[in-house]
């Protein structure tokens, strides 16, 4: 299985037309038939006016071929398509694999953290493996829905999501984390190998399957 994690910029004021656009007409569209659709959101703290949304597919192939034959649909090319496009600034992509189990929470009504550090070239295995390692400790606190690694994108960067009730929750979590020995100890090894760490904060969409 692999994931494609797509980030769009949106005109500023732009957000609830392509919102719209996207919940009535590409979505119809779409459905699961090109890509199985694991969450939409919008930023809310972090680089605003953004769309993130989480495709699956089996593989690298069955991307490629299913993304064919979604620009053979003469719906989407032409009638969705032309539609979004003035909405954007910018659109940024990567494809990830799973380095922990893919855990989508049951219920709804939360917000989620999308976090992705990039490692110094050729540490990124090793920083996986004590993120791995410590986040047994680290769930205690927070649930995870997934860590992953980028195969293509930018390179060398950790991608995980988190998901919490609310603010409160988020900020009472981390503040109990970072006083569990085993998260300290982690931090302590783990921090030498980042070059840079980015959050945003996503509130889920009216459509997204993970609330």
């Amino acid at each position: 299985m692999i994931y494609e994690l797509r980030t769009y910029t949106l005109q500023p004021g732009k957000q609830p037309e392509y919102l719209k656009l996207n919940a009535e007409v590409g979505r119809k569209i779409r459905g699961d038939k090109y890509g199985k659709f694991e969450g939409g959101w919008t930023t809310e703290f972090g680089t605003l006016n953004q769309y993130v949304h989480l495709w699956s597919y089996p593989d690298l192939n069955e991307r490629e071929r299913l993304r064919g034959e979604l620009a053979k649909n003469e719906e989407w090319t032409r009638g969705y398509v032309p539609q979004i496009r003035p909405l954007l600034l910018a659109q940024e992509n990567k494809i990830l694999s799973a380095v922990t189990p893919f855990k989508p929470p049951a219920d709804s009504g939360n917000i989620y953290e999308l976090r992705w550090y990039r490692a110094q070239v050729g540490r990124l295995g090793e920083w996986l493996g004590l993120a791995k390692g410590v986040l047994p400790s680290r769930e205690k606190y927070s649930r995870n829905v997934c860590y992953w690694q980028t195969e293509a994108g930018q390179l060398n960067e950790a991608v995980h999501l988190w998901v919490y009730k609310d603010l409160n929750e988020r900020a009472a979590a981390r503040a109990k984390a970072l006083g569990d020995p085993d998260w300290q100890a982690f931090l302590g090894k783990a921090l030498p190998l980042l070059m840079t760490m980015q959050a945003v904060v996503l509130v889920p969409t009216s459509v997204s399957p993970m609330k």
